[in-house]
């Protein structure tokens, strides 16, 4: 079967299993309840000077165990709560495509009590009726990385403004192929909420008169699976044999598509960027195969994930817009429907990569 064939049956797999799952996750959910949800949940009055509590309980469910990203974001959430004086613990599925068993960990972590929890989702609604039932028997929800609807959690803690990251990896790739020619897109999921949210900005960057020589030709879906993402990126190549560059959202596609890159007759002809750890993306740097890319610091979006947690079970913020709480000597405001936001992408190339090490 040709790859291109093999790349769309296993995209309608991905989006029919996920549609599935939402829908049975999500039974029942009424037009009021979508428009219920366009709002952050808050519980009670703020108090910004209430003291920060102590023998807390924070569950981490990120998308995927083992994933190089979430395991540096993780322990970024494990050093908080040792400093605050509370406790950390990790459950996830093994698979970034595995809505329902993320479900399954959501109720686990109510089951156990947790105080508070920070999830990255890998739906924006498959995981709503398992976190309202977590809020109704008070426990605070933070998702990090990546968003579900605004009224299954209390706050929401964007890595950078979507806005940013998707704009500026368009433009550090037109940079790089001379604002001409065919560009494609490998993402994860279908389903994931902060790649859709990115790839959108993206598109609209795109409608500027100066990418009026650019052409996105294709999305591709890897599922943050590195093979799947190799074979991706190799089916690209053959679809679109003139294709100038691609832009990888999410460390596992980047990370493998310069794998397939750098072996190939492709290497420096295609430009690739995208979001990347450095210590995945450093000999791809130093080889020639990407000449830049960008991220923010996973470590520290977990950091915040976790100080977001105890300060919503402490009482300090409830996840309304204009509420603002320190958080590492930092002093954050929380946005409209309760997003904080981190900070800028930082850009890592051949004069910076060797200054990082995650």
């Amino acid at each position: 079967m040709p790859k291109s064939v093999i790349r769309r049956s296993c995209a309608a797999l991905a989006a029919g299993t996920s549609l599935a799952l939402t829908l049975t996750a999500c039974g029942g959910t009424t037009k009021d309840d979508v428009k219920a949800d366009n709002a952050a949940a808050t519980a009670g009055k703020a108090d910004p000077n209430a003291a920060t509590k102590k023998g807390l309980t924070v569950g981490f469910l990120p998308k995927q165990v083992n994933n190089p990203y979430f395991t540096s974001a993780d322990k970024g959430g494990r050093q908080a709560l040792t400093e605050l004086g509370s406790a950390y613990k990790e459950v996830g599925p093994s698979s970034a495509t595995d809505t329902s068993g993320q479900v399954g960990y959501v109720n686990t972590l109510t089951q156990q009590q947790v105080d508070a929890m920070a999830v990255s989702a890998q739906d924006p609604g498959a995981l709503c009726t398992a976190l309202k039932q977590a809020m109704s028997n008070g426990i605070k929800v933070v998702t990090y990385d990546s968003d579900t609807t605004p009224g299954c959690r209390n706050a929401f803690v964007s890595q950078a403004g979507a806005e940013d990251l998707g704009r500026t990896e368009v433009q550090l790739l037109a940079e790089q192929i001379g604002y001409k020619g065919e560009i494609a897109i490998l993402s994860a999921a279908q389903t994931a909420t902060n790649q859709n949210t990115w790839i959108g900005f993206m598109k609209d960057e795109l409608k500027d008169p100066k990418y009026k020589d650019i052409r996105l030709v294709e999305i591709a879906y890897g599922n943050d699976d590195a093979q799947q993402s190799f074979q991706q990126t190799q089916g690209l190549l053959q679809e679109h044999p003139g294709l100038k560059g691609i832009i990888c959202p999410t460390t596992v596609g980047i990370k493998a598509a310069a794998q397939y890159l750098s072996g190939s007759k492709y290497k420096g002809k295609v430009k690739l960027t995208g979001l990347g750890t450095p210590n995945d993306m450093r000999k791809y740097v130093k080889n020639g195969t990407v000449d830049a890319f960008e991220l923010w610091d996973p470590a520290k979006l977990g950091d915040l994930a976790a100080r977001t947690a105890v300060a919503l079970a402490s009482g300090q913020i409830s996840g309304r817009e204009g509420e603002s709480f320190r958080a590492g000597g930092t002093t954050y405001t929380i946005g409209k429907d309760g997003v904080i936001n981190l900070g800028r992408p930082t850009v890592f190339d051949a004069k910076n990569i060797d200054r990082f090490d995650f």
